[in-house]
């Protein structure tokens, strides 16, 4: 039997239309603050940059509904005390995320398709074939006929680019195009209410907007920090029977459902300080499936992603934990000399800290969710063919951990790495310090682990219910080596606070053998 329970709310899962949300009674998180403030601030040009699948596609089509004068829609919401007026303007909506992997025909008609919906509504004869006169000719007629400015709203403006960024002949014909379509937003100044573009990388000011110096970029504006995704009060506010539906589910209480979403789908910030911003698409997936999955992540390709790691020789270990001015983050991806750009654009990293007196920020990976996925995405790249059987492994590893069983966890690593074939690259002690960096970090899947790399070892702290384990792990050296490595960080008086008994678990590895050697473990 069907529970009416379960009928009652709905999650807009894949829906970016602001009026079918409202008008099918989805779930709809209250951003039109925002929405009231961007539109009566001192800039009437602006650009906000966040990863996929955040909600800028939602937020611009939030703006249509606004700009067209649809009060009707936001009855209820913070911006209904706030606009007196509620005027329709003329809105030119172009959601460039259709022209994903056109090359420069497709992009070309995609343009002319779009401008010839818009002509037709006018009923304006089209004056040429080049798409910057067609979108003059457009905004100067829109004006006329209605008497008022008009709005421009650009969502994914960045969409047919992003494919072609690292293959010059291609990004810069595809470029032109898109240069030239966006020339005459400042020509046509006069005649514009409103210009609101997004996108999920920072193009140089030179290469796509050399004509329209006058836009203002919010993507780190603290005003508009929590602008998309959920930030924790409005979890709270907003969502309190979401999360209550969660903990039930689960046969968990509210407070740890809510810790555990908050471990695998928070920690982003796009500006510091700023409020805790939780991935929306993960947020209300979970919501509607009742479990944590891998859901952001999943539904991205990262292919493109470890072939730049691969690209800018980043290790695993050297994703996360980065101290970097602004502009080594906040910069376009087309001209970048390292990675940092864009994994910080395309949400891998995000800001975690920021040290005043030096003007540094710390990035790194936002979440659980982020963390698992990249080192699942990496691991084939350290295993070869035995991805699939080290998940495995690791589900099994982790049993013998929790149940206090660290010698068989030990004996299980020992005989599943010596299955792995050998490769070209596991010469160098680096590739062995990295592919446990990965091992021990998907048990984070499972437990509580930090895992570090310094220079020739891997040092981890584990925590399970009952006990803190701390494990060195040595190349080709001794176990006694690894255990005197520990005693001298006095690990146990380090975490004394924490009320647990320290295990401590020395380990070497033997790079002949491509496995364990020995290991030292004392309570």
């Amino acid at each position: 039997m069907i529970d009416m329970e379960d009928l009652q709310r709905l999650y807009p899962i894949g829906i970016q239309t602001f009026s079918k949300i409202r008008e099918g009674n989805y779930l709809y998180i209250d951003k039109t603050a925002y929405v009231y403030r961007m539109t009566h601030s001192d800039s009437g040009y602006m650009f906000l940059g966040r990863p996929r699948r955040f909600g800028k596609s939602l937020l611009t089509s939030t703006l249509h509904s606004y700009f067209s004068g649809r009060k009707e829609l936001f009855r209820g919401l913070a911006i209904e005390k706030l606009e007196k007026e509620w005027t329709g303007y003329p809105v030119l909506h172009f959601d460039m995320s259709m022209a994903k992997h056109a090359d420069k025909d497709g992009l070309e008609s995609l343009l002319d398709f779009m401008l010839a919906e818009y002509e037709s509504m006018f009923n304006i004869d089209v004056v040429s074939e080049n798409a910057n006169l067609r979108l003059t000719n457009l905004i100067k007629r829109a004006y006329e006929q209605t008497g008022k400015k008009v709005v421009v709203l650009i969502d994914e403006y960045d969409a047919p680019l992003l494919d072609v960024v690292h293959e010059q002949d291609n990004l810069n014909v595809l470029r032109n195009i898109m240069r030239n379509f966006y020339s005459p937003l400042k020509a046509c100044d006069p005649y514009l209410r409103y210009v609101f573009l997004t996108g999920i990388t920072k193009f140089s000011q030179l290469s796509i907007f050399s004509e329209l110096n006058n836009i203002k970029n919010i993507s780190m504006d603290e005003a508009y920090a929590a602008i998309c995704g959920i930030s924790e009060d409005e979890i709270r506010s907003q969502m309190k029977e979401d999360v209550d539906g969660l903990a039930k589910k689960l046969e968990i209480t509210p407070e740890e459902a809510l810790m555990k979403l908050k471990e695998n789908y928070d920690g982003y910030h796009f500006t510091y300080p700023s409020p805790d911003i939780y991935n929306p698409f993960s947020l209300l997936n979970a919501f509607a499936d009742g479990k944590f999955n891998s859901y952001w992540f999943g539904s991205g390709t990262p292919t493109y992603l470890i072939k730049m790691l691969d690209k800018y020789n980043v290790q695993p270990s050297e994703i996360g934990d980065n101290h970097v001015e602004v502009s080594a983050f906040d910069a376009p991806t087309e001209t970048m000399t390292d990675i940092i750009p864009l994994l910080y654009q395309s949400g891998y990293i995000t800001i975690k800290n920021y040290d005043k007196n030096l003007d540094l920020y710390t990035l790194d990976i936002p979440n659980k969710e982020v963390r698992l996925g990249l080192m699942k995405s990496l691991l084939p790249n350290y295993v070869s063919s035995k991805a699939r059987e080290t998940n495995t492994m690791v589900a099994y590893l982790s049993n013998d951990i929790r149940n206090g069983d660290m010698d068989a966890a030990l004996r299980r690593l020992q005989t599943f790495l010596s299955t792995i074939p050998r490769c070209d690259n596991t010469k160098y002690e680096g590739h062995y310090q990295q592919m446990f960096y990965i091992i021990f970090s998907l048990l984070g899947n499972y437990v509580d682990v930090e895992v570090r790399t310094p220079r020739g070892r891997v040092d981890m702290v584990l925590r399970t219910k009952t006990t803190l384990y701390v494990m060195e792990l040595k190349l080709d050296k001794s176990a006694d080596e690894a255990m005197a490595q520990i005693n001298l960080k006095n690990y146990p008086e380090r975490f004394a606070l924490c009320g647990l008994p320290v295990v401590k678990i020395a380990v070497n590895f033997d790079s002949e053998r491509c496995t364990i050697g020995e290991w030292k473990i004392e309570g």
